[in-house]
């Protein structure tokens, strides 16, 4: 269940940084561009702590599943970018990949 906390600050984290790189104005702000390094260090080392239980193409096919439609939540709270009916019909079938994956395979660890 550890790997899943690991792997979840790793998502949270990545999340935080990519949302953050369009308010580093091309890494011209340093506040931002902070976060953005800081959010990706964090990321990359929570996900290495989950790959010790994790599988790594099950533990990266639901970092980039979450990251893919939080980021575009993200977009869409604090960039005001809007998303069409394809888009969120796409969105949902990577989370419904997200969720299959977690409770019907056997190769993701539980």
């Amino acid at each position: 269940m550890r790997a899943y906390v690991y792997l979840a600050i790793a998502i949270l984290a990545e999340v935080i940084a990519t949302s953050s790189l369009k308010a580093t104005a091309e890494f011209t702000r340093p506040w931002p561009s902070l976060l953005v390094v800081a959010g990706y260090v964090v990321a990359f080392y929570c996900l290495t702590l989950s790959l010790r239980v994790i599988p790594v193409g099950i533990a990266y096919a639901i970092w980039s599943g979450l990251g893919i439609v939080l980021v575009a939540t993200a977009g869409y709270v604090l960039y005001q970018q809007k998303l069409d009916a394809p888009a969120l019909i796409g969105l949902a079938m990577i989370l419904g990949g997200c969720i299959v994956i977690n409770l019907f395979s056997k190769s993701s660890a539980h």
